[in-house]
């Protein structure tokens, strides 16, 4: 079996098995921010660190290309951690296991990290290269990029030099981004009601497993199943047949992916609980002919592990459940202006039980403020309905698409000229960093671009061999294609 280090295009793939070793999930980025510095400081390159974390690395134009515009390469240096129930991993202390799998690399259990991972190795490797022409060189390096982007909130202007932006972050070979959706975070907090569970009541766990997830954003329009809103809508069908009462409900684990699993705890009188372990059953059955084909392992499971004590009220339940199951998820809105690209979407991604509080976490994403604004508003009728305030936080602006950018235009001709076919221009239904940049850096020209990257935010990311090579070749061949001034 190849090793990453056996693969073509090195060092790239050197240094996205180095980045994989060491751990960097989202908020703990601490060592890999310290590698990098310490890698950069070896070749003999400037390299700086912000307020917030983001670092800057400089390297000089090569010989005869100093006319040339500045270029900041940019990625993030943060992953998502998502692991198997069944994976034992500590995204804090474990290192990525990276395997080749035939045409693809990917991990063992886990997220692979090649989100951003795969982009930051290229713009490093370029960094160590001495035989790839280019002009001014930057490496804009961002924290947190995937819960809550507070490097690139955080970059102040005076620290950038270059003209251009080439944000490596995207995850379709034969693709160019030239804009992005915007987002806002969404929480509500449910007070929970308890009472004693009374005799002749039997407790249980039911969970729902085996569901593909994915980015929130990009694979939002594929049809995956959301699991909180699954068990959600089964736990409706069943307290309007059963006297059930929950004790507790968790789902899903980041705002940004699509549930894979969520569970609950339950208790039901015991003369009810054949006929309710047939209705699972059946149920069970009702989920597997409906997602057959998006959802093929989709597993329900119930189990009596232990005994509760207190359970939710009648009234609080009803609430919560109504609240959960009219909550908006999925695409809302396809694009009137770039056919074939969600505009407007929502991800009911965390339920989280804390202490005696229920916590629900959205994210809402627009191509355009108005979309997400809109969003905003049914959810803020929805649970206001419920008696629950909906707070939002971390709005970011999306990338507004210039259909006369230089660089765009640029890339896609040297792409022309490589592959001989016309790629995609596209709009990106995720949160990429740039519309931020644009915020503190207005004249800066960007375009986006990364090899096929499939699963994201969900343990069946992988990354495809061939489309690293050639985004690598497309990469270096437009650093040497940009003009002089």
């Amino acid at each position: 079996m190849k090793t990453l280090a056996q693969l073509s295009e090195q060092p790239l793939w050197q240094i996205f098995a180095n980045i994989c070793e060491i751990p960097h999930p989202s908020k703990h980025e601490q060592k890999i921010s310290a590698w990098i510095q310490q890698w950069a400081t070896a070749l003999g390159l400037a390299v700086k660190e912000d307020d917030v974390g983001n670092l800057f690395i400089k390297k000089p134009a090569t010989m005869g290309m100093e006319d040339r515009p500045g270029v900041i390469l940019q990625a993030h240096m943060d992953m998502v951690p998502q692991k198997n129930a069944d994976t034992e991993h500590d995204f804090l202390t474990d290192p990525i296991q990276a395997y080749v799998d035939g045409d693809w690399v990917t991990a063992k259990g886990t997220t692979l990290g090649a989100d951003n991972g795969i982009g930051l190795a290229s713009a490093m490797a370029v960094l160590a290269s001495d035989d790839i022409a280019h002009g001014p060189l930057e490496l804009l390096v961002t924290i947190d990029e995937e819960a809550g982007m507070s490097g690139a909130f955080g970059l102040k202007a005076g620290w950038l030099d270059g003209e251009i932006l080439i944000n490596t972050d995207s995850e379709q070979d034969g693709e160019i981004y030239m804009g992005c959706a915007g987002g806002v975070d969404a929480s509500a907090t449910f007070a929970l009601a308890m009472e004693p569970v009374p005799e002749g009541y039997q407790s249980f766990n039911l969970s729902i497993s085996g569901l593909k997830g994915g980015h929130s954003g990009v694979d939002i329009h594929t049809g995956r199943a959301n699991a909180n809103k699954l068990l959600v809508r089964m736990l409706n069908l069943a307290v309007s047949k059963f006297d059930i009462q929950l004790t507790e409900l968790n789902g899903g684990s980041l705002r940004n992916a699509i549930p894979r699993e969520a569970n609950t705890s339950l208790v039901i009188p015991t003369a009810q609980v054949d006929a309710f372990k047939s209705f699972v059953d059946e149920h069970q059955q009702l989920l597997k002919t409906n997602l057959a084909i998006v959802e093929p392992d989709l597993s329900l499971l119930l189990i009596s592990p232990e005994t509760f004590e207190q359970m939710w009220t009648k009234d609080c339940q009803q609430t919560i459940l109504h609240a959960l199951n009219a909550s908006p998820n999925g695409v809302l809105r396809m694009s009137d202006d770039v056919p074939g690209v969600v505009e407007t979407s929502v991800n009911l991604g965390v339920v989280r039980m804390k202490g005696n509080k229920l916590v629900v976490l959205s994210l809402i994403r627009s191509l355009h403020d108005d979309g997400r604004s809109q969003v905003e508003e049914i959810l803020s009728s929805v649970y206001g309905l419920a008696g629950v305030d909906v707070t939002f936080s971390g709005a970011y602006p999306g990338w507004k698409p210039s259909t006369d950018s230089k660089i765009m235009n640029i890339v896609r001709d040297v792409f022309v000229e490589r592959f001989a076919y016309e790629p995609k221009i596209m709009v990106i239904h995720a949160g990429l960093e740039c519309g931020l940049f644009k915020t503190e850096y207005p004249h800066l020209d960007m375009v986006s671009i990364g090899p096929t990257i499939k699963y994201p935010h969900s343990p069946d990311e992988k990354v495809d061999i061939a489309s690293v090579s050639r985004y690598w070749q497309l990469l270096v061949d437009v650093l040497a294609a940009i003009p002089a001034k």
